[in-house]
């Protein structure tokens, strides 16, 4: 099952992440997108401690289409350089997967 993975990022505002969920969906990138948020993160950038809020953004594709995916966010996303990270999903129900198949599995990214 590690053909499929859940690919994760975040941004500022909801409407980014709705917009950024719309673009890869649509494009068939992803089978589905699912917002969280807001949630708090606590990290390091340019040498200084920070926190913040952030929209988690997180989707569902099959491994073979992530560099199509990652390509896409990269030039989409409004930050300049991202946390975007995929994570194999090790077990998932038949139906989910074919799902994920079916969207992302025989289509062109448009």
């Amino acid at each position: 099952m590690a053909d499929y993975v859940q690919v994760s990022t975040a941004t500022e505002t909801h409407e980014q992440a709705v917009e950024l969920a719309r673009s890869v969906v649509s494009g068939r990138l992803a089978a589905g997108a699912q917002i969280v948020g807001p949630v708090v993160s606590a990290f390091w950038h340019e040498g200084e401690f920070g926190t913040g809020e952030e929209w988690r953004l997180l989707l569902k594709t099959r491994m073979d289409r992530y560099a199509e995916l990652e390509r896409h966010l990269l030039e989409h996303h409004p930050w300049k350089n991202p946390e975007l990270v995929a994570v194999p999903i090790v077990a998932g129900s038949d139906a989910c997967l074919r799902w994920v198949d079916s969207v992302v599995g025989t289509h062109a990214s448009e």
